[in-house]
């Protein structure tokens, strides 16, 4: 699948102001500096499609982009929030539970994983809440441009062991570089079958 059209749709903090969940819809998330915003614009081939942040955190709603006219890419804030006050996070945690628990068309979820650093608990929690509420979702590994095939193939060995600790099998995953392109054509592809069987 190609991306012919990306439109910014809008950013949302209440479920019921979202756009009508006629459409598939895929949300991406991940620990604050994930790179999503870099990731998103590199899938959409639209350099500012997404905003890029130097600040952790910034994304605080549910951001819409209609692709192709046929499904939504959900950008939604991230589970790290690591600048925001507690009063915040509270917030960011409720958008996030309410979206990905009772939005009827969300087809999957990608969580994305910086898979230059060590295993984080935030991750392992996360995927682990996921699975608990019978989410669907893939692993989605970011920034894998820092680290060489080798230093690469050990981190991934050590993060999966981690999550291993609380599953008999991950689900898909995804080797992406925003900065490489790495990844691109097989998350399209990912999302054009799921569309299909939609």
């Amino acid at each position: 699948m190609e991306i012919q059209s990306a439109e910014y749709k809008g950013s949302f903090v209440k479920k019921e102001d979202c756009p009508p969940p006629m459409l598939p819809e895929y949300a991406f998330i991940g620990r604050s500096n994930v790179g999503k915003s870099s990731l998103i614009n590199m899938l959409c081939a639209r350099k500012g499609l997404a905003h890029v942040s130097n600040t952790p955190g910034k994304t605080q709603t549910l951001n819409f982009y209609l692709i192709n006219e046929n499904w939504h890419l959900v950008d939604l804030p991230g589970y790290g929030y690591a600048k925001a006050n507690r009063k915040t996070r509270k917030g960011f945690a409720h958008i996030i539970t309410e979206y990905l628990t009772t939005r009827p068309n969300l087809a999957c979820t990608f969580v994305l994983i910086d898979a230059y650093v060590p295993p984080q608990n935030l991750d392992q929690e996360f995927v682990n809440w996921l699975g608990e509420c019978q989410i669907p979702f893939v692993l989605t590994y970011t920034k894998t441009d820092r680290l060489s095939n080798t230093q690469l193939n050990n981190s991934l060995a050590v993060i999966r062991g981690k999550l291993l600790e609380s599953w008999n099998e991950l689900p898909q995953e995804f080797i992406t570089s925003a900065i490489r392109r790495t990844g691109r054509e097989e998350v399209l592809k990912f999302i054009g079958q799921v569309n299909k069987s939609c």
